[in-house]
């Protein structure tokens, strides 16, 4: 059905969120004494830019009356606000208790709700999301004949084959019902989505239920004044994935597990578990069949159904892989067929730019590996991988890093209490910001160092700080040299002042320097 100014305002007073229409000096609750008020909405949108004749326009955010100028003449057919603007407009105006929630509300109404045409599987935790997708997607592909969208931190891919650079982890609530609409005329049965906790905090997937939800794992991050004030707020809006949930996928390891699942048996949610280690009692479990770890079996309800060996290294990564499988498993799949275990060969060749990339120098004895590792949890996994796989060798490690500017401030402490007593170089670097000079973020890393013995400094250049590590790594051939260069993966881009700045990118610096290309 299509939205119309009457059926907006019904559903906005269903869900609590409508005030009042307002249009010049008149005020109601009543749509139908506003003219036109059952012709469809032509478009909807949040960017005055893009407003045409018919155009609903939801004004969120900070949001000024001076956008307006000049609106009539374009067409508005009306806004949806939580400040009346009929000095700006002579549109009528759903006034609402929150612009966010009524946007989410109106986008799906306004594309036919498209999640009800699809089996919609969100992922949550603070490290994994971005891998356990695309290796949910890969799965998933695999059951279906490539039916599966995806929209991840990394990339959006709405008919299963074709991925396009994303801007934010979870999009905002109307980008992301025009993708899902887009992704189900395509003929996608699956999606699999990332969900962060800003998407909680700021209501991008307001009313939308996930037919499966994973809470991969919990640990302080996005703590800042901007972003989340504590850890028990940053964690309270992850959590709200399971009452907004059919069915929850949860890592028995995850931190607060009993308090997850706790929301789980007050929902009446089903949960479905997966873990690293044989003798786990887990729905779905992964264990290491090498000594080097490089491929694990896996087994469903106590059965094995098979073994992988991904191209992800490190142990967190089979986790994801577990993870996956539980959601497949969720979803409805039947691991005893055989079909279900042949798609288990669809992860094993996943590869996500930027993630655990390897490079061999071809001038020296020196492994760099690129990776998006940015808070404590992740730098530790990643330093446990480097011990486990090359800690025989007794290799010199260097690590290159940075942390956002503005926000996420516990981040820059954490990271290097994760890594002053593991590396013997630190060197830290440029990284997203937005008005923080990133010598004041750099300076913050360096004054958190303990470790006297540890060769801790700072190189603004990003591309001079993995050049220079180089350098001297080749002057010593006979050693092994570990470089891990963290942070940005293989983002081309740096944010600056509001701006994208051009970056030739981590893993191109590596393999230009290394002779690869």
């Amino acid at each position: 059905m299509a939205l119309t100014l009457a059926s907006a305002a019904r559903l906005l007073s269903e869900h609590g969120l409508l005030r009042e229409i307002i249009q010049g000096d008149a005020w109601t609750l009543d749509a139908q004494t506003i003219n036109g008020f059952d012709k469809p909405f032509g478009s909807i949108t949040y960017d005055t830019r893009q407003v045409v004749s018919g155009a609903l326009l939801c004004c969120k955010g900070r949001f000024k009356a001076e956008y307006l100028d000049g609106i009539d003449d374009r067409g508005l057919a009306a806004y949806v606000a939580e400040n009346d603007f009929s000095a700006a407009t002579k549109a009528p105006g759903l006034i609402v208790n929150d612009a966010r929630k009524a946007m989410s509300l109106l986008s799906a109404a306004f594309y036919g709700y498209p999640q009800n045409q699809l089996k919609v599987i969100g992922i949550t935790g603070t490290k994994g999301k971005t891998t356990t997708a695309y290796l949910t997607q890969a799965m998933l592909n695999g059951c279906s004949d490539g039916k599966c969208a995806l929209f991840s931190s990394a990339d959006n891919c709405l008919d299963g084959h074709t991925y396009v650079e994303s801007d934010l982890t979870t999009p905002e609530s109307m980008d992301a019902f025009r993708m899902m609409r887009e992704a189900a005329d395509n003929g996608m049965k699956y999606l699999v989505m990332e969900v962060s906790s800003q998407a909680y905090k700021v209501d991008r997937v307001f009313g939308l239920t996930f037919d499966v939800a994973a809470f991969l794992n919990i640990s302080p991050d996005h703590i800042s004044p901007i972003e989340h004030p504590t850890f028990e707020d940053y964690f309270h809006c992850k959590r709200q994935i399971v009452k907004n949930c059919r069915s929850l996928v949860l890592g028995t390891a995850c931190a607060h597990a009993d308090l997850i699942r706790q929301d789980a048996a007050i929902a009446d949610i089903p949960v479905t578990t997966f873990a690293l280690g044989e003798a786990s009692a887990a729905d779905v479990t992964a264990w290491p069949e090498s000594a080097d770890h490089s491929r694990f079996a896996i087994a469903v309800e106590g059965e094995q159904i098979g073994s992988l060996s991904l191209q992800l290294d490190g142990d967190f990564n089979y986790a994801n892989a577990a993870a996956a499988i539980a959601i497949a498993h969720a979803v409805g799949f039947d691991f005893h067929e055989t079909a279900a275990k042949e798609a288990l060969r669809n992860m094993e060749p996943v590869r996500i730019a930027g993630r655990m990339e390897h490079f061999h120098d071809t001038k020296s004895n020196t492994i760099a590996i690129v990776d998006y590792a940015h808070n404590y949890a992740s730098v530790t996994a990643l330093l446990d991988y480097v011990d486990q796989r090359y800690g025989k060798d007794d290799p010199e490690v260097t690590l290159v890093t940075g942390s956002a500017g503005n926000k996420a401030y516990d981040r820059r402490s954490e990271i290097v209490r994760a890594a002053q007593n593991r590396v013997n170089h630190l060197i830290l670097t440029f990284e997203d910001t937005d008005d923080e000079p990133v010598e004041h973020v750099c300076q913050n890393m360096l004054d958190s160092v303990t470790n006297p013995d540890l060769d801790a400094r700072i190189i603004l250049d990003r591309t001079e700080a993995v050049e220079s590590t180089v350098a001297i790594d080749r002057k010593n051939p006979n050693r092994l040299h570990i470089i891990l260069i963290i942070g940005k993966g293989n983002e081309r881009w740096f944010k600056n002042h509001g701006k994208h700045i051009p970056f030739e990118g981590d893993d191109h610096i590596v393999e230009r320097i290394f002779g690869l290309v």
